[in-house]
C-alpha cells in the first residue's frame, strides 16, 4: 500500500498545469520580468480578495513582516529598541522579522486551546516601549482579534498580523490580512496559496505605509535611481505573480476541500491520548495544517510512519530554545514547551481523497494506548 504523503506538491499543482504554462508564456512574451504587469495585477487581485486596500508583493514571507516594521521605522512610527509582543510558540520567522528590523520581541504564552496568542497574557508584558502586537494566525486559524484590537487601541499600538499560514481564514467574517494595521503573507509552495518558489506580500489599509514598503522592497527607491531609504532587494517575481494569479482563482474551492478533510478527521479520530484541534467560535480556519496533540508524540509519529502515513512536526523546538536566540536560554514558557513536545501534523491537502483520510483516521485510532 502506498504511503499517504503529508502534502503532494505535484498533485496539488497538476490541476492547474496548463494554466501555469499559459501564464509563464505570457510573462516570457511580455519581455518584462521584474515589477511589471503581473505583479501589479496580482497585488490588486489579492488585496481585493483579502478585503484590504493595499497589497505590496515582496520576495518572501519573512521579508514581508520585516518590511512592515522597517516601513514603520521609515515613517517614524517605530525606532530601534521598540518592543513587539509575539506568541512564544510561533515559527521562528515571526521572531526573525522583529529582530532583523532592530526591534525587541517580547514572547507570551498561547491560549491553551487554540494555540494562538493568549490575549489575556498580553497586559502583563506591556511596557512604555511596546509599539506593536503580532498575532500569528497559526495553523490556519485566526487569533482572537477583538480583545487584541481593544488593547491596541487603548495603548496606540500597531497590530501586525503574521498571516503566513492563514490564506482564507476568517474572523467574524473578515479575512486574515485585513484584521490589523498591516499583515505579512508567505506564498511558500506548501501554503494554501503557494507559488512554485519563494514569494510574499504585505497587505495594509495604510497608504503611506504601503508606499514606504514599495520603495523599501526596491533598494529604497520610489523612482529609478532615487533612493529615499536604505532599502532591500525583495521584489515579487513576475513569474511567481503570474502563477499566484492562477492559483488565487481556485483558493476558495481548495480551502473548502481542506475543510472537508478536517471535518472527516474531527468526526473520525477517537483516541484517549490524542487531543484534536479546537475551532474557536469567532471564525473559520483555512486548515493550512491539521494539528493533533499527544504526550507520546514521537511514538505516534513512528507508528504512523510504519502504517504508511507521512506526518510532520510544526515545530519541534520553540524559538526561545533555539541556538539563534541563546540570550533567551533562561526563559521558561511551560505551555509553549508542552505544545512543541506534543504536536503532530497529519496529512492535509486539497487533493487528499476521502479514502486516504479514512486510512489516516484508522491508523491514528489503532495506535496502541499506553500500557497495552
Amino acid at each position: 500500500m502506498e504511503t499517504i504523503p503529508f502534502l503532494d506538491y505535484r498533485a496539488t499543482n497538476q490541476a492547474h498545469f496548463d494554466e501555469y504554462l499559459l501564464a509563464i508564456r505570457r510573462v516570457l512574451e511580455s519581455g518584462w520580468y521584474v515589477l511589471g504587469r503581473e505583479v501589479e495585477a496580482f497585488e490588486k487581485e489579492y488585496a481585493a480578495w483579502c478585503g484590504s486596500p493595499h497589497c505590496v508583493g515582496v520576495g518572501n514571507g519573512l521579508d514581508a513582516l520585516t518590511l512592515v516594521f522597517e516601513g514603520y521605522k521609515a515613517l517614524g512610527v517605530m525606532r530601534d529598541g521598540d518592543e513587539v509582543i509575539v506568541p512564544a510558540n510561533t515559527y521562528i520567522a515571526s521572531i526573525l522579522a522583529i529582530t532583523r528590523a532592530g526591534l525587541v520581541p517580547v514572547p507570551v504564552e498561547p491560549d491553551e486551546h487554540t494555540l494562538n496568542i493568549g490575549p489575556a497574557r498580553i497586559p502583563a508584558v506591556l511596557t512604555s516601549r511596546t509599539r506593536s502586537i503580532m498575532p500569528v494566525h497559526l495553523y490556519g486559524q485566526c487569533a482572537d482579534m477583538e480583545p487584541i484590537r481593544a488593547m491596541a487601541d487603548r495603548h496606540a499600538l500597531k497590530i501586525v498580523e503574521d498571516a503566513a499560514q492563514a490564506h482564507g481564514a476568517t474572523y467574524q467574517g473578515k479575512h486574515a490580512g485585513a484584521l490589523g494595521h498591516a499583515a505579512g503573507h508567505s506564498f511558500y509552495p506548501g501554503k494554501n496559496l503557494g507559488a512554485i518558489g519563494d514569494a510574499g506580500a504585505v497587505t495594509t489599509g495604510d497608504a503611506e505605509l504601503a508606499n514606504a514598503i514599495r520603495a523599501l522592497r526596491n533598494y529604497g527607491s520610489h523612482k529609478k535611481y532615487h533612493n529615499l531609504y536604505k532599502g532591500y532587494n525583495s521584489r515579487l517575481d513576475e513569474l511567481q505573480a503570474a502563477i499566484l494569479r492562477v492559483k488565487l482563482q481556485y483558493l476558495d474551492e481548495e480551502n473548502r476541500q481542506r475543510n472537508c478533510v478536517a471535518q472527516q478527521y474531527l468526526a473520525g479520530i477517537n483516541h484517549p491520548e490524542i487531543t484534536l484541534p479546537t475551532v474557536a467560535p469567532y471564525g473559520a480556519p483555512c486548515w493550512h495544517l491539521f494539528i493533533v496533540r499527544c504526550a507520546r508524540r514521537d511514538a505516534l509519529q513512528a507508528y504512523l510512519t510504519a502504517s504508511g502515513v507521512q506526518t510532520m512536526i510544526h515545530y519541534p523546538i520553540p524559538p526561545h530554545q533555539q541556538p539563534a536566540y541563546r540570550e533567551w536560554r533562561g526563559l521558561s514558557f511551560p505551555i509553549t514547551e508542552a505544545v512543541h513536545r506534543e504536536i503532530l501534523s497529519l496529512p492535509m491537502s486539497p487533493v487528499q481523497s476521502r479514502e486516504e483520510t479514512a486510512r489516516v483516521i484508522a491508523a491514528v485510532n489503532s495506535f496502541a494506548t499506553k500500557g497495552d
